[in-house]
């Protein structure tokens, strides 16, 4: 039993040395390979003018290697993006040479180079990887590399990171990648009407928490992460709710009013069957809007909740008149057009526009567009509550 034990832990800890699954197609990484290659190769081609003949300089520095695999194979990263690049690089080769030229000792000149950079990065948060080898190549590059002194930050460190940088913008975007990453969301690939406004209300502040929380730098944006969040709840929301459809879960036998109809008659309809809408429909049971407690609301002007009961009464009452400015009759004060659905959308559609879009009733209709049932959020908890729409297995 222990031995199964000390196996099993073993294995855990193994486990930790493998690599972690890579969720990108063969098309994918020949895109990445293939643009390192020019990008590359330009840079190379480029350095050789500027050597002008001298074997001993070098056409490119071994980092722009490291600096290419961010550019064209993880593209998205902070770490890659432009002000990363250009700003890390720069300001590693300006330390670099300092304290090649500060500290009689290489190996001390090294490490302080290499830690400095690491701090200079993370104050200007310009944080490139391949910035810590710009600054250790400043103190071993050699006899040529020490001979450039601070020409060292020009060529070939500003020749070779503006080369690359150019290439992997004209590049990625060539190939349908965005860079550099704008801090927009990038809108879920996703059915139109299936995605939240945002992911479980996720805001920017509950994001910011938990990375302080974190306290470790990550390989992706803010940006990029809430992205991820909302596109793995629009997946889980077609797992859950894939094949329910409205007919399922709506309320049959609606209550509904017509155009004409008098508020009054709409408002006391509202308060016998205690509900909070109403579908407008014309003779032919169409909807043509929908009539909610907030319509009266916003209509009747409340001013107060001391008054509110006064001022509702008051709008609500007919004055008898044929013509005048008060609102005598539904269609005057109903939202419309109404947001609609049909008894076969997935409900999955229904979660989206009850959660984000702000619509508290949802109407369905039939083939032929006639009003046949609604949808609340109530209906929904009530499918959950009896387990129809919980996640399979």
């Amino acid at each position: 039993m222990i031995e199964m034990r000390w196996v099993q832990c073993a294995a855990a800890r193994l486990a930790g040395f493998l690599p972690n699954q890579q969720h990108v197609n063969g098309r994918e990484r020949l895109r990445a390979a293939f643009g390192a290659l020019l990008g590359i190769l330009a840079t190379t081609l480029l350095g050789y003018f500027f050597t002008d003949g001298d074997a001993l300089l070098p056409w490119i520095i071994a980092p722009m290697g490291a600096s290419a695999v961010l550019l064209f194979a993880v593209p998205a990263s902070p770490l890659a993006q432009p002000w990363a690049m250009l700003g890390g690089n720069l300001m590693a080769a300006v330390i670099g040479v300092a304290c090649a030229r500060g500290f009689p000792d290489a190996t001390m000149a090294a490490a302080v180079a290499v830690s400095a950079a690491i701090g200079l990065m993370f104050l200007l948060r310009c944080i490139h990887p391949p910035a810590g080898a710009v600054a250790l190549t400043a103190v071993v590059g050699g006899p040529a590399i020490e001979r450039l002194g601070y020409g060292f930050v020009f060529y070939p460190v500003l020749v070779n990171s503006l080369c690359l940088l150019l290439l992997a913008i004209l590049y990625n975007r060539a190939t349908g990648r965005e860079y550099p990453q704008r801090k927009a969301v990038i809108a879920a690939a996703a059915a139109p009407g299936t995605q939240p406004a945002k992911p479980s209300g996720l805001a920017d502040e509950d994001l910011d928490a938990v990375l302080d929380e974190y306290n470790q730098v990550l390989d992706i944006s803010r940006e990029d992460l809430r992205d991820l969040f909302l596109r793995a709840e629009v997946h889980a929301y077609r797992r859950r709710f894939g094949t329910v459809r409205c007919a399922e879960v709506m309320t049959r036998g609606v209550v509904a009013v017509e155009y004409g109809t008098l508020l009054e008659e709409a408002w006391t309809l509202m308060r016998r069957h205690r509900i909070k809408a109403l579908p407008v429909v014309d003779r032919a049971r169409r909807v043509v809007g929908i009539l909610t407690w907030a319509d009266f609301m916003r209509s009747a002007d409340l001013d107060g909740y001391r008054s509110l009961d006064a001022q509702l009464r008051r709008f609500i009452r007919r004055s008898g008149r044929t013509h005048g400015d008060k609102a005598e009759v539904v269609g005057q004060i109903m939202s419309t057009p109404a947001q609609t659905a049909v008894e076969t959308t997935p409900v999955v559609t229904l979660i989206a526009l009850l959660g984000g879009a702000g619509h508290s009733h949802i109407p369905i209709v039939d083939e032929d567009g006639r009003l046949s049932g609604i949808v609340t959020p109530r209906d929904l908890i009530a499918e959950l509550y009896q387990g129809r729409l919980a996640a399979p297995g």
